[in-house]
């Protein structure tokens, strides 16, 4: 049945499928983003576009994030399963994607996207890109990640572009990042009123209707009116009338449809069909009806964080539910499924995600009060967890000794009673001390402790070797075990980050005082943002930290790093979110960390620290006494670390930093002097291939550069233009940082041009600019910088030749730029005058007086400022 629901209607999308596969042709973007509310057909779309592509041979995989569980599976995951699917669609790939899990273990996103997508991919040879078809985006909670990763692609837009679907625009949703992705969106309406009339003629004749007492002509207008031309909502209308129902025929349910007033506009709308679904699926009237909806609630809370697919009896167990129930449940709710069950076993129950539209999803999910089917994930968790510790509590102690194998239902619990249990109890101890989780923990045997922690590790692990396993479980109890867990899989390099920060969420639970494991728990996290992004992730290393400052007394030697580890969080925070609030408290914590640690060997790392934080106020607010500080505070860690200790390049060059933004500031000759001197001894020290050589090649080049703007200086000039080229040539296409040293080249070359006329200086910054400005497409925070330089280079080409067009094509970048610069910005009037400057020149020119009232309109601007 629900096969046919999610069928793609011929000819329904024919004109939404002309305008994508449009886009995909016209277009060097190298993400087509389809956009839409749930229900819309988005899926249904990308499984036709993907058997399109697929006949056309230009398919290089496509993944459903929403057929599995998504919560257990970082970015790295997802690159291998699009890497499988590209394999199996072209086994010619396959042995670079060999290559790629012998090079990719413990690097980061870019380098996975790099060797399991790009290479494989170009080694093909294809004429024309291959297309990634990834639906369900928003699905998978670590999708922000994988999009900003994608810019590393932004110019191999001709091996590989991706379509994928989201509920939300990304760029209205400000996911971070998305302004370096090459990216371009598509919002997906509703299908045509014809399309859904078409729709229901073609299934309500498989209704089996009583008495001959079918829909007629005004009921299948009423229905297409209330649809709103959403797939889902036409599908679960057809769902209920065929459902053979202990109560009521269909007619009697369709003329309860057709009554409604209401047409379908978003979520609430779609929520109050599911209700009248789930009423009729289970009706009050039912004697077994309460007991049957409680049931339920169990039913699909379990599946919707069930992680693994169980055989009904299993489940049951797990669930709590009598495995008769479970199949009526089972069978009962197949009338609202809109995707089939993945291949294998009959009677085996699949995690929600993988059968159930996500709307339906998000409504058994509500809290309204008319929702009397809700559910709570969280107490479905809690549920699942207890289940899964009395499992572990009745391991046999044969099973390590004699090599029994798990029963599924074990293999189940050894490997996610920790995820469970994590996301299903208070952190709190005054709560966790009272609940069954803790005492149904504190009745597990050490022994049996001992063979849960290697069982489990082997799950994960499984070619780990014996004798790193056999210290799991010794003294120290359960939370000594967890830490040990933790930290084998932090080392172990592997996509295991939720299992290694279920055990450390788990831990802090069982030894709650331990600042230390609270410590752990929050690097835990900050690490994980270090290395994905995510604001989420470092809000959670912030709660763990300050949570282990409190364990600290003033006294406690350990305080000042539990500040300097609260300070570091809070500033990531600051650099996600933009919170002046975030900001101030990471340099109130800083500096009451240097208080504590006068003669510490680590003083350097906590000024530092002070330093970012200090020098992005400053940015902020312009005060000099707070760059002066940071002058302070730098030229004291430099102090702290001479050569060769491993960190005095860097200290070298953040000294440099902040004496040329004080040059900038006060035009101080001697900081500017000092700031080259620093960064030629960083240099020095960071000689090819030091993976700092290019940023220290940026670095002097960009100071000499400033010194000739200043003084004319023709060799400082000279040699920065050299040290941009060498910073260039370590950053080929399609390196993320690319943009930032051919800005900085193109403008030496231009300043070059300015300085002796040379031409040919000035068609090389006008290319290079070109090409900057295509590696930072709308929205990027450098496109304004990349419009800037373009227009005035082109303006100097024109001075050179005259060519009109020239001219008009620097016009329409200020025009862009201007676009950029809404009224009230604080920079708009300089951008307004640049423009009229060139419409002016333009008249001068030609005598063609088209831009009068252009001008009049953007003058009449200036003089209100």
């Amino acid at each position: 049945m629900s096969r046919k629901w999610a069928e793609y209607l011929p000819d329904s999308r024919k004109s939404d499928v002309k305008k994508v596969c449009e886009a995909e042709s016209t277009s060097n973007h190298l993400v087509l983003c389809i956009h839409g509310p749930a229900g819309i057909g988005k899926s249904t779309l990308a499984r036709y576009l993907s058997d399109k592509f697929r006949l056309a041979g230009r398919l290089a995989g496509s993944v459903f994030l929403g057929a599995f569980s998504t919560q257990m599976s970082g970015p790295e995951t997802i690159v291998k399963m699009i890497a499988r699917e590209i394999g199996s669609i072209h086994p010619r790939a396959i042995p670079k994607i060999v290559e790629a899990m012998d090079q990719c273990h413990s690097t980061p996103l870019e380098n996975h996207l790099q060797r399991y997508i790009l290479e494989p991919l170009r080694s093909l040879g294809h004429p024309q890109p291959l297309i990634i078809i990834v639906d369900a985006m928003d699905e998978w909670q670590d999708h922000p990640t994988f999009i900003e990763a994608l810019a590393l692609l932004n110019l191999e837009s001709h091996v590989v572009k991706f379509i994928v679907t989201d509920r939300l625009n990304p760029h209205a949703s400000h996911l971070p990042g998305i302004e370096k992705v090459s990216i371009r969106t598509y919002a997906l309406g509703p299908i045509s009123k014809e399309a859904i009339k078409n729709y229901f003629e073609k299934y309500l004749e498989t209704v089996p209707w009583l008495d001959r007492r079918k829909a007629s002509p005004a009921d299948i207008e009423k229905l297409t009116e209330l649809s709103g031309g959403l797939p889902v909502w036409a599908s679960t209308v057809i769902a209920l009338l065929s459902y053979r129902f202990n109560e009521s025929p269909p007619h009697e349910i369709l003329a309860e449809i057709v009554g409604s007033r209401r047409q379908v506009g978003g979520p609430d709308e779609l929520g109050e069909l599911y209700g009248k679904a789930l009423r009729r699926l289970f009706p009050s009237s039912n004697a077994q009806s309460p007991q049957t909806r409680g049931y339920f609630r169990r039913y699909i809370g379990t599946t919707l964080v069930l992680q693994e697919p169980l055989s009904l009896p299993d489940f049951s167990t797990l669930a709590g539910i009598p495995p008769h129930l479970t199949s009526i449940i089972q069978f009962t709710l197949s009338a609202l499924q809109t995707r089939s069950p993945p291949p294998g076993p009959e009677k085996m129950i699949h995690p929600a995600t993988s059968l159930f539209h996500l709307s339906f999803l998000d409504y058994v999910q509500g809290t309204t009060a008319e929702n009397s089917f809700a559910i709570s994930t969280f107490d479905s968790h809690s549920a699942l967890g207890l289940t899964c510790l009395e499992q572990i509590r009745s391991l046999p102690p044969s099973f390590l000794h004699h090599n029994f194998p798990l029963r599924a239902i074990q293999r189940y619990a050894v490997k996610y009673w920790l995820y469970h249990v994590s996301n299903g109890t208070p952190r709190s101890n005054d709560q966790w001390s009272h609940i069954d989780h803790c005492s149904t923990l504190q009745t597990i045997s050490a022994g049996t402790q001992q063979q849960w922690a290697i069982l489990f590790y082997k799950s994960l692990m499984p070619a780990e070797d014996e004798p790193r396993l056999e210290n799991a479980g010794e003294e120290g109890g359960m939370g000594s075990t967890l830490r040990k867990l933790a930290n084998w899989l932090d080392e172990s390099g592997g996509d295991q980050w939720a299992f290694q920060v279920a055990c450390l969420e788990v831990a802090v639970r069982i030894d709650n005082g331990d600042a230390q494991v609270w410590s752990e728990l929050g690097w835990c996290y900050k690490e994980r943002g270090d290395r994905m992004g995510g604001l989420q992730l470092y809000e959670e290393a912030v709660v763990a930290f300050r949570h282990a400052l409190r364990l600290q007394p003033d006294s406690h030697p350990d305080r000042a790093e539990s500040l300097e580890d609260v300070a570091l969080a809070l500033w990531s925070c600051y650099r996600q979110n933009g919170s002046h609030d975030s900001l101030g408290e990471a340099i109130s914590c800083s500096r009451m960390a240097l208080t504590l640690i006068p003669t510490h060997p680590n003083r350097y790392s906590y000024l530092n620290t002070l330093a970012l934080s200090l020098i992005q106020l400053c940015r902020t607010n312009g005060d000099l006494r707070t760059l002066n500080e940071v002058i302070s505070l730098r030229r004291e860690a430099l102090a702290l670390c001479p050569a060769p200790h491993p960190e005095h390049s860097m200290l070298l060059d953040n000294l440099a930093v902040v004496l040329q933004d004080l040059h900038e500031c006060n035009g101080n000759i001697d900081a500017l002097n000092e700031a080259i001197s620093l960064h030629r001894r960083a240099l020095a020290l960071r000689p090819s291939p030091h993976l700092e050589h290019s940023i220290s090649l940026n670095n002097l080049g960009y100071a000499l550069q400033t010194l000739h703007e200043r003084d004319g200086e023709i060799g400082a000039l000279n040699e920065a233009i050299s040290l941009h080229r060498g910073a260039l040539a370590l950053r080929p296409a399609p390196h993320p940082l690319r943009p930032t040293p051919l800005i900085n080249l193109a403008r030496a070359l231009r300043s070059l041009h300015k300085h002796n006329g040379d031409i040919d200086a000035l068609y090389k910054a006008i290319s290079m600019h070109r090409e900057a400005l295509a590696l930072c497409p709308p929205p990027h925070t450098e496109r304004h910088e990349c419009l800037d330089n373009l227009a005035d280079s082109l303006l100097c080409q024109f001075k050179q030749n005259g060519a009109v067009d020239v001219l008009d094509e620097a016009i329409s970048l200020r025009r862009e730029l201007l676009v950029l610069r809404p009224l009230g910005h604080r920079c708009r009037a300089r951008e307004v005058n640049s423009l009229v400057l060139l419409l002016e020149r333009r008249y001068e020119a030609t005598r063609d007086d088209t831009n009068s009232g252009e001008i009049e309109g953007l003058k009449a601007e200036l003089a209100a400022y």
